[in-house]
C-alpha cells in the first residue's frame, strides 16, 4: 500500500492522477462554472484577433460553459489544416477551428472525459448546419494524449496540433510531447497554452488532488520543457504570450511557488538538420495579421520589411504553413537579427505592457 493510501486527497501514481483529473472534469464538475483556480478564470489571450473571436461566439452556449482552459491556443494561418486537439474536452476550440479551417480543412478533438466526449458530439450537426457544411469537418474520439496511436491517430497525419490547459493535468509529459511529434507532419506545429511553475514543488503539493484537477500539482518546471522539446525533436520552444495565475487561495499548500499560463509554439523540422540563415519579409495575406505578424516573444514580422534570421526560424518558415506568406533568401555569412528564442515566461509576464482583465469565456 503506498504511503498516501490514507489521504484520500492525495493522488498517488499515474492511475490515480488519470482517475483524479476525470473526476475532476467529468460527471461531478460544475459544467456552468469554470474550473476553481484564478487560471482558469483570469487567463484572456491578449490581442485576439476579430475573426477568432468571431469564430468563439458562434460556439453553442453549453460547450462554451463547459470550457476549461487558460489562455488561447489558436494560432495564425489554420485555414485548409488538418488539426489536432489534445485534451479536446466539450469542443469549444475544436469547433471554433471547425469554422475557421473552413470545409476543406480537418479538426479532430481526443480526450478521456466521456461526459466532455458526449457534450461535444452532441453539437456536432449543429455546428455543421450553422457553418454552412455540406458534411462535418470535425470529429472526437476517445482517448488518451500518451497514447494517441491508440486512439487511432496514424503517424504524419496533422499540420497543426493544439492544447488548451491540459498537458499538465498529463502524468507522463514526455510520452505526450513524443506522441505530438509522431502524429505531426514534418514541417507541423504543436501550438499549446499550459500551466508552469518556477520551482520543484513539495510532495504534499504534487500528490494533492484538488490541486491536480486545477492544473498546479502537474505543472511542469518552465526550464524543463526545453530539455524534453530537445530530447524528442522538436524546435526549441517559442513563447507566445505568457500571464500570471493568482495562487493565494492556495498558499498553504504550494508556498512560495509561482505559476503562469504560457503559450508556446514547437516544430518538426526537417531530420537533416538546420538551414542557413535566412533573410526573410513578410508578404502579407495572413488573416487579422494584415500588417504585421507576431511570432514569438522576441520576433515581430512588419509586411515587405527584411529580418534576417537563425538558422532554426529560417527552417520553422521554409517548411511549415508559413513557407506561403513569407518572402525567404539563403543568407549563409549574414548576422541574425533574431534573439535566443529561450525566455523566462515569469520575466516576459512581468516586462508585458498591463492587459485589460476580462472574464468572459467566448474571448479566451
Amino acid at each position: 500500500m503506498c504511503s498516501c493510501a490514507k489521504d484520500t486527497s492525495a493522488v498517488c501514481g499515474e492511475n490515480d492522477v488519470i482517475s483524479s483529473v476525470k473526476k475532476h472534469y467529468g460527471k461531478d464538475s460544475q459544467t456552468s462554472k469554470c474550473v476553481i483556480s484564478g487560471v482558469n478564470t483570469l487567463t484572456c489571450a491578449p490581442s485576439v484577433p476579430k475573426h477568432v473571436r468571431e469564430a468563439f461566439a458562434e460556439v453553442h452556449e453549453e460547450v462554451t460553459l463547459r470550457y476549461y482552459g487558460c489562455g488561447s491556443a489558436i494560432p495564425e494561418a489554420v485555414e485548409g489544416c488538418s488539426i489536432l486537439d489534445l485534451g479536446s474536452g466539450s469542443g469549444r476550440d475544436c469547433f471554433a477551428l471547425s469554422k475557421l479551417v473552413g470545409p476543406s480543412g480537418r479538426v479532430v478533438g481526443v480526450d478521456m472525459t466521456e461526459e466532455q466526449l458526449n457534450c461535444a458530439k452532441t453539437y456536432i450537426d449543429y455546428h455543421t448546419q450553422k457553418f454552412g457544411y455540406s458534411q462535418p469537418n470535425v470529429e472526437f474520439v476517445f482517448g488518451y494524449i500518451e497514447k494517441l496511436g491508440e486512439a487511432g491517430l496514424k503517424e504524419g497525419s496533422f499540420d497543426l496540433i493544439i492544447s488548451n490547459c491540459v498537458i499538465n493535468l498529463s502524468p507522463d509529459k514526455k510520452s505526450t510531447l513524443r506522441e505530438a511529434f509522431r502524429v505531426l507532419k514534418e514541417g507541423g506545429e504543436f501550438y499549446f497554452s499550459d500551466i508552469y511553475t518556477d520551482t520543484v514543488l513539495s510532495e504534499e503539493a504534487r500528490k494533492d488532488q484538488f490541486l491536480w484537477g486545477e492544473c498546479f500539482s502537474g505543472a511542469l518546471l518552465w526550464k524543463e520543457l526545453y530539455q524534453l522539446a530537445a530530447e524528442i525533436g522538436f524546435s526549441s520552444p517559442r513563447l507566445v504570450t505568457a500571464k500570471l495565475a493568482d495562487t493565494s487561495m492556495y498558499g498553504d499548500k504550494l508556498g512560495s511557488a509561482r505559476f503562469t499560463s504560457v503559450t508556446y509554439r514547437l516544430f518538426k523540422l526537417p531530420a537533416q538538420g538546420a538551414s542557413n540563415p535566412c533573410r526573410v519579409s513578410y508578404t502579407g495575406g495572413i488573416i487579422g495579421s494584415p500588417d504585421s505578424v507576431v511570432f514569438d516573444y522576441n520576433t515581430l514580422f512588419k509586411k515587405d520589411e527584411e529580418k534576417v534570421v537563425d538558422s532554426e526560424l529560417a527552417s520553422i518558415l521554409k517548411t511549415s504553413r508559413f513557407k506561403q506568406y513569407f518572402s525567404i533568401t539563403d543568407a549563409p555569412d549574414a548576422t541574425p537579427e533574431t534573439k535566443d528564442p529561450k525566455v523566462d515566461p515569469f520575466i516576459a509576464e512581468s516586462a508585458a505592457a498591463p492587459k485589460k482583465s476580462c472574464c468572459s469565456k467566448q474571448c479566451c
